[in-house]
């Protein structure tokens, strides 16, 4: 079967041609290299800090009355010196404030310090405190708000 169909079109020229297909339907232009991309936000990890410790109620019981010793003076054979310096009992009462909780196991754990160190025979702080130097009480109360340090208490 020979067909023969004829076309009376014009002859045109083939980048006219071109041209006009590529204003219908534009191929995508070539896209200029992007800039690199910003890196990704990178999380800094500063120098850790120390942890916050938050002493328990013996701790900052024990804490408290060291420093209410170191303030006021330490004193023997007195619950309280008419200047304020106060034994070993009379800071540990004021620190906690009341006898509480807080209060017994902090003297527990001051007297049990004692008997470590100083011997077995201690039946109470104010025995203890009056029988000793100032150097060996603050000796005593350093090392029970280590201990109550290091047990969280």
């Amino acid at each position: 079967m020979n067909t023969r169909t004829e076309t009376r079109f014009t002859p045109i020229e083939q980048d006219l041609y071109a041209k006009a297909f590529q204003l219908l339907d534009p191929a995508p232009q070539p896209v200029a290299p992007a800039a690199p991309a910003e890196p990704a936000p990178v999380s800094v990890i500063l120098a850790a800090a120390p942890p916050v410790h938050w002493p328990g109620p013996v701790e900052k019981t024990l804490t408290d009355a060291l420093a209410l010793l170191d303030t006021h003076g330490w004193a023997k054979h007195r619950l309280i010196h008419p200047e304020g310096a106060r034994c070993s009992i009379g800071a540990l009462r004021a620190a906690a404030g009341a006898r509480n909780a807080a209060y017994r196991d902090a003297g527990n754990l001051l007297l049990d310090e004692a008997r470590r160190q100083h011997g077995k025979q201690w039946e109470s702080i104010p025995s203890w405190n009056d029988s000793h130097t100032g150097a060996q009480v603050r000796g005593v109360w350093e090392a029970a708000i280590r201990r109550a340090h290091h047990t969280n208490i």
